[in-house]
């Protein structure tokens, strides 16, 4: 009797000693088992008290393997560390350009001898490397969309040439400026954008290459319209060397920019390394051509006035709000707009006291252009830092 009743149970002993199979397993696995925080669990009513001890222990060996092997966070090397807070600071750094102009204005109007070793030559390779800079930044499908649409070009180049005299010469007046003066500031007006525009389009995350064939475009225009401004405004014939700004236009503009996007296109991980460096150069560069101009004609600056002051402060404020306002009016994308403010805002006035240093006989005349250094730096790149702070609509965007 004893002897069937082992046979009886025998079965069943075995089974509750018995691991399931691997087919068993995969069954279990896909009905009954589930994904907890700690690991897989078991509904307790589908298994043995055994089965449960073995599932229990299976489940935390599970999730200590899983602990086990997720990787810890990678340190990083001390280079890449110094690298990280070095883009950090150059954030910063180009955040606070308007800082910076002020610092080297103060510099150059305090110790004017400070910036005599800043020859043409240097000058010239200064404007270079800015625009260098700008162009590293840019590839050929920046300038075939930007050719696409041509209306923002035309726009900006009829604010520079049409509205910006026209205020010039307003402003002028009603701040009571003596002829010679208000020659002098209609020049300001008249003459084409400045390199340095390209520098604060990229800071207020506009389109440089819209940028970039502004300033082309206008100071190629320069040719004829800066002479026939001035002698339709003012009675007076300013001759402009049409081949030496042509030539120039190449230097300082066009071959630094072929220059940048060349590189960028051939050796895109280079650039991606160095491209955390360009505001850096571009922000030098500019703090560097701004003292250099103020440099020469400080006494005049400091001498100036304040009704020249002020006058020269509206036209380049009012000329930015103007020159954002009515694109945007007019139906201009957000990008677009402040890339044409910032275009209009900061002219050349490095280029209006050559001229009129050159062809103006009397020597008043040449100081709102000296004035206007100042003023155009001051408020291009206080407009930049803003506009890098508001964010553009996403469906704005290119």
């Amino acid at each position: 009797m004893k002897s069937a009743v082992f046979f009886l149970l025998l079965p069943s002993l075995v089974t509750s000693f018995t691991l399931p199979n691997t087919r068993s397993t995969r069954i279990v696995t896909s009905r009954h088992f589930s994904l907890t925080k700690n690991g897989f669990s078991m509904p307790s009513k589908t298994l043995s008290p055994l089965s449960r001890t073995i599932a229990t222990e299976t489940s935390i060996n599970m999730s200590d393997e899983a602990v086990a092997v997720t990787p810890p966070p990678e340190e990083k090397s001390f280079g890449q560390k110094a690298f990280d807070a070095y883009v950090k600071t150059a954030n910063i750094a180009t955040t606070l350009f308007p800082l910076w102009t002020l610092l080297f204005t103060g510099i150059a109007l305090k110790s004017p001898r400070s910036f005599d070793w800043f020859t043409t030559e240097y000058f010239t390779a200064a404007l270079a490397a800015l625009m260098l800079s700008m162009g590293i930044t840019l590839t050929p499908d920046d300038f075939t969309k930007v050719l696409e649409k041509p209306g923002s070009v035309a726009m900006q180049f009829s604010l520079c040439y049409a509205m910006m005299p026209f205020l010039a010469l307003g402003l002028g007046k009603a701040f009571g400026l003596d002829n010679a003066m208000l020659a002098g500031m209609v020049l300001v007006g008249s003459i084409n954008g400045g390199q340095a525009s390209n520098l604060c389009t990229y800071i207020a995350r506009g389109n440089v290459a819209l940028s970039v064939l502004m300033t082309t475009a206008t100071t190629v225009g320069a040719i004829v319209m800066t002479p026939l401004l001035c002698k339709g405004l003012l009675g007076a014939v300013v001759p402009v060397d049409a081949k030496g700004i042509a030539i120039s236009t190449i230097q300082v503009v066009l071959g630094p920019i072929f220059v940048g996007m060349t590189t960028n296109k051939f050796f895109p991980n280079f650039v991606k390394k160095i491209l955390p460096i360009t505001p850096v150069v571009g922000v030098l560069s500019t703090c560097i051509l701004v003292a250099s101009a103020v440099a020469q004609v400080s006494e005049q600056i400091i001498h100036a006035g304040m009704p020249l002051q002020l006058s020269c402060l509206a036209l380049h404020l009012l000329g930015g709000i103007v020159g954002y306002a009515l694109p945007r009016l007019t139906g201009f994308d957000e990008i677009s707009s402040r890339t044409m403010a910032i275009e209009t805002s900061m002219k050349s006035s490095a280029f209006g006291f050559l001229l009129a240093k050159l062809h103006f006989g009397d020597y008043a005349a040449r100081v709102p252009s000296a004035v206007s250094v100042v003023w155009m730096a001051l408020t291009g790149s206080i407009l930049a830092v803003i506009w890098r702070y508001i964010p553009i609509p996403e469906d704005e965007k290119n």
